[in-house]
C-alpha cells in the first residue's frame, strides 16, 4: 500500500430499540475494530452520542480522539475512510452521505440501507465524489467461501444446478429474517451465479398471503417488514435457480443458517457461524441419493485465510472479526488501484434487490423481472433517520 490512511468510525450507542439493547459500538458487528491491525492505517477518531459507548469504542478501536457529533470528527479529523456502524439500516444513509461529502471511503454495515431509491442515491453520490463504498459481506473474503467458490469453477461438483439458502429461521423468522440476515445468503448467490434475471416470491403470516397491513418497522430498523414465512425462487444464468426460506423459530430443531449447492456430480453444505468463535462449515456430499432424501455429507477440513500482509494474527474463528479486517484492506486497496470493492455498494444493492423482490412478486402475484422497475420499498416508505447537530 503507498500512502497513509487517517481512520475513524461514526458508532450509534445513544440509541436504542423497542428492548433497551443498544445498537452501536456496543450492539455493533465490530466494523470500527479491523484499522488498529492494519498496516499504513492510522486509527484516528469515533464519534457517537453517548458518553459510554464513546469511551469505551474509542479504547476498543485503538482511536486517539472521540466525539460527541460526527459531523464535528468529519470536519475537523479530515479522515481518509470511515466505518459506519449503526446496525440500524434507516440510518445509514445520512452518515454515509456526510461522510461521502468529507471525501471519505465508506465502509457500512449490511443492509446497507433501507429500499432501492436510497440505494440508488448513494451509489451516485459515492460515484460523483469518487469515492469507494464496501459492505461488510464478510463472506466475500474469508474461508471457507472461497474454497466453495474455487471448487464450484474447477467443476468439482459438476455443473452447477441450484442453490438452496435458509436463513436463521429464530424469532425474527420469515420477512425480518430475509433484510437482516438474508442478505448474506443472496449475496452469497451471486458470487457463485452472478445476477439474477427474476424473482418470484411468497410470504405468509400464520398460514394465510400476507398483506401490505402486515407490515411492521422490526427491532433493528432495517425498513418496514412482514410475514412469519418467506419463501422466494431467483433465475440465473445458464438455467441456474436459486431459494431462499425462512420460517419463524425453526432454529430449535438445530443449525439452519447456510447455503446448499447441487451440481451434478456433488452436493456442497456450507453452514454459517452459529456462535462467536468458530468458522463457518463446508462439507461435500458425492451421495447418489437425490438432495432430497440427504445423503454423507463429509466435512472438509480448510484453514482460515491469511491475514492481510504485515497485521498480526487473529486469535478467533469468529468470521465478522476476520472478514471485517479483509474487508477494510480490500476496500483501501480499491481505492488505490481504482476498482470496486469485492463486496461493493452495488453488490449491497443486489442483495437489497433480491431481498425486497420477494416482497413486489407476493404483492404482484408472479414473477417479476430483476432488477426492479419501481425503486420504492414495496411495503412503503420509512421515514430516514435526519441528524441534528450536538450542541457542545
Amino acid at each position: 500500500m503507498v500512502r497513509r490512511y487517517r481512520a475513524g468510525a461514526i458508532g450509534d450507542t445513544g440509541h436504542v430499540d423497542a428492548s433497551g439493547a443498544y445498537l452501536g459500538f456496543d450492539m455493533g458487528h465490530g466494523l470500527h475494530l479491523p484499522f488498529k491491525d492494519l498496516p499504513n492505517v492510522d486509527m484516528v477518531a469515533v464519534a457517537d452520542r453517548d458518553e459510554a459507548g464513546r469511551l469505551r469504542g474509542r479504547h476498543d478501536a485503538g482511536a486517539a480522539r472521540a466525539y460527541a457529533d460526527f459531523h464535528d470528527m468529519l470536519t475537523r479529523e479530515r479522515l481518509d475512510v470511515v466505518a459506519i456502524c449503526s446496525r440500524q439500516a434507516v440510518r445509514h444513509e445520512a452518515m454515509i452521505l456526510a461522510a461521502v461529502e468529507a471525501g471519505c471511503h465508506v465502509f457500512v454495515d449490511k443492509p446497507f440501507t433501507t429500499d432501492l431509491a436510497s440505494a440508488d442515491r448513494i451509489i451516485s453520490a459515492c460515484d460523483a465524489k469518487g469515492v469507494k463504498l464496501a459492505i461488510a459481506y464478510q463472506s466475500r473474503y474469508i474461508e471457507p467461501f472461497l474454497t466453495a467458490r474455487a471448487m464450484v469453477k474447477r467443476g468439482e461438483i459438476g455443473r452447477l444446478l441450484s442453490m438452496h439458502g435458509r436463513v436463521k429461521e429464530d424469532h425474527r423468522g420469515g420477512g425480518e429474517d430475509v433484510i437482516c440476515c438474508g442478505v448474506h445468503i443472496t449475496d452469497v448467490m451471486r458470487m457463485f451465479a452472478g445476477d439474477p434475471r427474476w424473482v418470484f416470491g411468497t410470504i405468509t403470516v400464520n398460514g394465510r398471503p400476507m398483506a401490505p397491513a402486515d407490515a411492521y418497522e422490526p427491532a433493528d430498523r432495517n425498513g418496514l417488514v412482514a410475514g412469519d414465512a418467506s419463501n422466494a425462487m431467483y433465475g440465473f444464468d445458464e438455467g441456474v435457480v436459486g431459494y431462499l426460506t425462512t420460517t419463524r423459530d425453526l432454529h430449535v430443531r438445530g443449525e439452519r443458517w447456510g447455503i446448499t449447492l447441487v451440481g451434478t456430480e456433488a452436493t456442497l453444505s456450507i453452514r454459517f457461524f452459529n456462535d462467536h468463535c468458530s468458522m463457518s462449515k463446508l462439507k461435500i456430499s458425492r451421495s447418489g441419493h437425490v438432495p432430497e432424501e440427504g445423503g454423507v455429507f463429509v466435512p472438509l477440513d480448510i484453514a482460515p485465510e491469511p491475514v492481510p500482509p504485515g497485521s498480526p494474527p487473529i486469535d478467533t474463528g469468529y468470521p465478522p472479526l476476520r472478514g471485517n479486517r479483509q474487508a477494510v484492506w480490500d476496500l483501501l486497496c480499491a481505492a488505490e488501484e481504482n476498482r470496486d470493492p469485492l463486496a461493493s455498494g452495488r453488490d449491497g444493492r443486489w442483495s437489497l434487490e433480491m431481498a425486497l423482490g420477494i416482497y413486489a412478486s407476493h404483492l404482484a402475484g408472479r414473477r417479476l423481472p430483476l432488477p426492479l422497475a419501481d425503486r420504492r420499498h414495496p411495503l412503503g416508505d420509512t421515514q430516514p433517520m435526519r441528524f441534528e447537530r450536538v450542541a457542545n
